[in-house]
């Protein structure tokens, strides 16, 4: 449940970050609308794409894009200044929903049975996938080729997530060995270990 939580406060925190710019650049409502949403889904569905996962998360749940769409609207309507706003904001808020991302990548790309170094390429995607398409729609470039730090961030983050995945799956895996373990079960291979993440979000 605080993942699903984790997850709504990242989809409206990016779908900020993709109005207030659009709001700086003057465009219209519908344009802003659709920064908006670019933002909050874009790193997640290029992410489904990638790992060939089926429907993209917002078709399968369309929890996060009602989210990013009434997100977005709330602020156009509660913001009526952003060229005002103080220069900071973007970056924080870009960052918030970086952290949450991130992680959320890499618990997906592991799900999907990929190895620790594409669950990190996909927790990093996940992350600023949004972001990018967002700075190109805008014309600008895009903030994790400008900022060193949001680049190195993003890596270390989720290798310090796929880290902890593996840590605790395999802790896992040693109670099951143990008798003790009640989520893990053989693969029909027979060759790895798969584990039930109830919790896991679907964004």
């Amino acid at each position: 449940m605080l993942v699903y939580w984790l997850d709504i406060v990242g989809t409206a925190v990016f779908a900020i970050s993709g109005v207030l710019l659009a709001g700086k650049l003057r465009m219209d409502p519908f344009g802003v609308l659709v920064l908006g949403v670019v933002t909050a889904v874009g790193g997640g569905t290029i992410r489904d794409m990638a790992l060939d996962n089926g429907p993209v998360f917002w078709v399968k749940d369309p929890t996060d894009l009602v989210v990013a769409m009434v997100t977005s609207m709330l602020t156009i309507l509660l913001v009526r200044q952003p060229r005002r706003l103080p220069k900071w904001m973007l970056p924080v808020l870009d960052a918030v929903g970086l952290a949450v991302f991130v992680g959320i990548g890499v618990n997906k790309a592991f799900l999907a049975e990929t190895g620790p170094l594409v669950a990190v390429c996909m927790g990093v995607i996940t992350g600023v996938g949004g972001g990018i398409i967002r700075d190109v729609l805008a014309r600008e470039i895009p903030m994790i080729l400008r900022t060193e730090i949001y680049a190195t961030a993003c890596i270390i983050g989720g290798i310090v997530h796929a880290t902890a995945f593996l840590y605790v799956f395999s802790t896992a895996g040693k109670r099951q060995h143990d008798g003790y373990g009640r989520h893990a079960v053989h693969s029909a291979g027979g060759h790895s270990l798969a584990f039930e993440i109830a919790d896991v979000c679907p964004g």
